[in-house]
């Protein structure tokens, strides 16, 4: 079986390359791009595109494996890709672009636009943009799952947390959240009198020649080189993923384009082609939050990096601008892999010249039986996990290790004798073991270690 997927992996490689539209990249470039994608599409884990930009121009414009694996159709430049949370790049910019023409201002309070909405004399635009507004995500409720097969307008979308208590006072503390961008694409709606997409496709889209991108409003709508979504199944498989109406992520993750296109977007941003100079400073600007107007603004390898990435059931996509290189890294995916969005790091240490290690290694690791046996039981996180006292639970399956959680399974895949790589949210999993061998506890890894200590089976 393995050696089929390599053989669909080298055709459709020669496929993709092929019909690649950018300039033939430097081979040194183009082999350590191969070999660090190689890996996570053997395993199912990255299906989609890879663009490296310097100066503007691609260097790599490189796609992988499938848009369609029940029809064997190969991912290739021209394919669309839904790109999650890369649209509140959009989003954010279409409400700098509304300031920029005077009709309404960032420290404008939400309740100018909804007058009936709880606590919006609190609430500013400023807030929602940085997602400082305590304002609950609307991902979290119960209902989504039920609500994200519906077809809603951005009012039906809004009526699913506007009378919600917040989480905190606006503007107290930072917290990631969707239901900020569907209130501005609300807001954009109002102040302009056209749809979100519309204004983006009249303001942006036309403007910058990217004619392969828009907002997915229409759930009949034909969409010529879509890219089915896939979510993964077991150690190395995919399936398809659930289907939603787009609708509910109006503003927050709504949009399908290219890699190619988002080349262009990003590149709207070294001049003045669609914003002012002033206003694009104010998008980047390092506000007292990890995100600013549309992007996350930090560093990596002590250079600059503006940054936006997402995942939304059946994709991934990555768009990093390193401003000071003129550097870009874009990504687009039709799988729902964790180990996808950790790609953009490596990537962009292989366009710069910088260290950096594989997700995964260049062929399997084998571990022993001994090993997986030692691992095997229950465990219990601390206080100081992202779930307080999340209890997993570790089984073996056909030789590998499976770390089972609240209904959920996550195969983890070795990348050393006794390091792991979790399929499902991409933290690298060890053991702390005795001087006797005896393993009691687990550290999962997300930038830092959580401790979960075993505890004793119940009889």
């Amino acid at each position: 079986m393995r050696g089929a997927h390599l053989s669909l992996l080298l055709a459709t490689l020669a496929v993709s390359s092929a019909q690649t539209n950018s300039a033939k990249p430097a081979n040194n470039l183009q082999s350590k791009v191969d070999a660090y994608v190689r890996p996570l599409v053997e395993t199912r884990n990255f299906s989609g595109c890879v663009l490296l930009a310097r100066n503007g121009a691609a260097v790599l414009n490189r796609c992988y494996g499938m848009a369609n694996y029940e029809l064997q159709k190969p991912n290739i430049p021209s394919t669309r890709f839904h790109i999650a949370s890369v649209s509140k790049s959009f989003t954010a910019a279409a409400i700098l672009l509304l300031e920029q023409q005077g009709k309404l201002k960032v420290e404008d309070k939400l309740a100018k636009f909804i007058p009936d909405y709880s606590r919006g004399d609190e609430i500013t635009l400023h807030h929602l943009l940085t997602h400082t507004s305590g304002i609950p995500n609307v991902n979290n409720f119960p209902e989504y799952n039920e609500k994200s097969r519906e077809h809603l307008n951005l009012e039906q979308v809004i009526a699913l947390f506007k009378d919600k208590s917040l989480n905190f006072a606006p503007g107290s503390k930072y917290e990631y959240c969707n239901s900020n961008y569907n209130l501005l694409a609300f807001v954009i709606e109002k102040v302009s009198g056209q749809s979100y997409g519309e204004f983006l496709r009249r303001n942006f889209f036309v403007p910058l020649g990217m004619s392969m991108t828009g907002n997915d409003e229409n759930p009949e709508q034909l969409l010529p080189e879509r890219a089915s979504g896939y979510t993964p199944v077991g150690y190395d498989q995919i399936g398809n993923a659930a289907w939603l109406d787009w609708t509910i992520k109006t503003g927050n993750g709504s949009l399908y384009s290219t890699a190619s296109d988002l080349l262009k977007w990003e590149q709207a941003f070294n001049g003045e082609k669609v914003l002012k100079a002033a206003t694009i400073a104010k998008m980047f600007r390092k506000y007292s939050t990890p995100f600013s107007y549309g992007w996350f603004v930090r560093e990596r390898f002590g250079h600059r990096v503006q940054a936006i990435n997402g995942r939304s059931p059946g994709f991934t996509a990555s768009l990093e601008r390193f401003p000071d290189d003129r550097a870009t890294v874009i990504l687009t995916a039709n799988t729902y892999s964790a180990l996808t969005q950790s790609m953009a790091e490596g990537l962009a240490a292989i366009l710069l010249g910088q260290p950096y290690k594989p997700i995964l290694p260049p062929h399997s690791v084998s571990i022993s039986a001994d090993e997986l046996r030692a691992a095997l039981g229950n465990y219990e996180f601390g206080k100081d996990f992202y779930n307080p006292g999340l209890k997993v639970t570790m089984r073996e399956e056909n030789g590998k290790l499976v770390m089972d959680s609240q209904g959920s399974e996550n195969f983890l895949i070795p990348i050393s004798a006794t390091t792991f790589v979790d399929r499902l949210y991409g933290g690298t999993v060890s053991f702390v073991r005795e001087s006797s061998g005896r393993v009691t506890a687990l550290k999962w890894n997300f930038g830092q270690n959580y401790i979960a200590r075993r505890i004793p089976v119940q009889p």
